[in-house]
């Protein structure tokens, strides 16, 4: 059985499709049989492509994402997914407080799988430059390696909470 990671930022269109972009190019050789979406906890972009930034910084690093579409995270994100990790502590924060008690999701921050950053946001590139586009996509590929190690050490590896 494989696992499943949900990338959940503001709007779904910048940090979240780029975290999932990273982990998808992370896995694509490799033997995991894992699912990778990313969500937003706000519904402005639901339907929306990614921001041409983030789709432009994707191409330069080989991925195409301009297919995917902003959604907003669902209840049932929290029984479909194994882990649920948030690109910063805001969006971390409106995960734990919509999830329902029947979650076998476990919830974490982008930056508790990058050593030395645990706690800390991901910058929104969406009130950056192209410069912070290509610096969210250092990050999220970093934590996306992390992430790979992880999944590939077993299918129910604990994703840790940070306290707060």
């Amino acid at each position: 059985m494989g696992q499943s990671v949900l990338f959940v930022c503001l709007g779904n269109i910048c940090r979240s499709p780029l975290a999932e972009a990273a982990l998808r190019k992370e896995c694509a050789d490799s033997e995991l049989n894992v699912i990778i979406d990313s969500a937003g906890t706000g519904d402005w972009h639901a339907g929306h492509p990614p921001d041409v930034r983030a789709q432009a910084v994707a191409t330069k690093n080989d991925v195409e994402i301009g297919h995917l579409r902003g959604r907003q995270v669902t209840t049932l994100d929290f029984q479909h997914f194994d882990h649920m990790i948030a690109l910063d502590n805001q969006n971390l924060q409106d995960l734990m407080a919509r999830r329902p008690q029947n979650a076998v999701a476990t919830l974490s921050l982008l930056f508790d799988h990058v050593a030395g950053r645990a706690g800390e946001d991901v910058f929104d590139p969406y009130y950056g430059d192209d410069d912070s586009f290509d610096e969210t996509w250092t990050v999220v590929t970093e934590a996306a390696k992390n992430i790979r190690k992880m999944l590939e050490a077993g299918d129910n590896i604990p994703i840790p909470l940070k306290q707060r």
